[in-house]
């Protein structure tokens, strides 16, 4: 069995490290340029992984201009080597997209911004939720707290609801990640979201997210995230980190983290202090020791990676 058992608290710096160990050896497949075409001069980064959506695979992104952050999801499909809009598909005007399925039903999210209720000229942000049997039918239904990112909910073997949060400020400094549970979608609350317990593993000067939660074939979970930190100059370095959560104990094992920007191919950044950022989309588990990561490269680029697949040990 998997031992879900965690070390504490460990630096981005150590994570790093111990990566960097372990890729000289075990090294990364190539990183593939996802090219998106029909969003004009705009930008397609932090997406989704693929889902199938009415017999077909679809992508969501977050479309922007280089020198904004006002961005719309767009839907791509395939089409030879390039990922089109989708036909008649819906465009939210949030950012930062992610899937699950939750009752046989389609989860879809994303985050909203909105004028900042105090400080004039700043934006706020909340992660909203809708639900439906296919993306033409997707209706709201649940809105998070204000100042909250990376908000993540997951079906369980027992039909239950696992929620991820990750609050800011008071509870949560830069971001930490927190967990509870619910019987059923519609019990799902500010409350529960607001009240959920901290997971011991960041830094306070650093901070991550869950990004996509994956249920293990033992009932466990595999969460993919992000761990990131400022460097003295002010730049931010994202690294796509994995960890094992049992929902049932509430153990985490210590996370990991599983790419860098180095393997991905060079590419342009939306801003000189966002070079070094890799932000986890999604996972697909190939089935054969191997999954591919989706991820957003610098805020400016969509690309994906084969690795190792981290969660094939927390199943053993």
């Amino acid at each position: 069995m998997a031992n879900f058992q965690n070390s504490g608290v460990l630096s981005c710096e150590k994570l790093v490290e111990a990566y960097r160990h372990k890729a000289k050896v075990n090294k990364p497949g190539e990183a593939v340029k996802l090219i998106f075409e029909g969003v004009g001069e705009r930008d397609v980064y932090n997406i989704s992984a693929p889902f199938e959506d009415e017999g077909e695979l679809v992508i969501a992104g977050r479309v922007e201009r280089r020198d904004s952050e006002e961005s719309e999801i767009w839907f791509f499909v395939r089409r030879g080597e390039h990922w089109v809009p989708r036909e008649g598909a819906p465009v939210f005007g949030l950012q930062d997209p992610f899937f699950t399925r939750i009752g046989g039903e389609l989860i879809f999210g994303g985050v909203q911004t909105f004028p900042h209720p105090e400080l004039e000229g700043a934006l706020s942000w909340r992660t909203v939720f809708y639900k439906g049997p296919c993306l033409h039918q997707l209706e709201l239904f649940f809105q998070g707290p204000d100042q909250m990112k990376d908000l993540r909910l997951v079906e369980l073997s027992d039909g239950t609801i696992g929620v991820f949060t990750r609050p800011q400020g008071e509870k949560g400094g830069r971001g930490k990640i927190g967990f509870a549970k619910v019987d059923r979608l519609e019990d799902l609350s500010l409350e529960v979201v607001q009240e959920a317990p901290l997971l011991e593993q960041f830094l306070d000067e650093e901070w991550g997210g869950s990004n996509e939660i994956h249920l293990l074939a033992n009932g466990k979970l595999g969460v993919l995230g992000h761990i990131a930190r400022f460097d003295e100059q002010g730049d931010r370095h994202y690294y796509p980190m994995a960890f094992g959560f049992d929902p049932a104990t509430g153990q985490y094992t210590d996370m990991e983290i599983i790419a860098e920007r180095a393997d991905f191919l060079p590419g342009p950044a939306k801003r000189p202090d966002l070079a070094d950022v890799v932000f986890s989309g999604g996972l697909v588990r190939q089935g054969d020791g191997k999954a591919t990561l989706y991820a957003g490269i610098s805020d400016a680029e969509a690309q994906s990676l084969v690795i190792d697949d981290p969660f094939i040990k927390l199943e053993q």
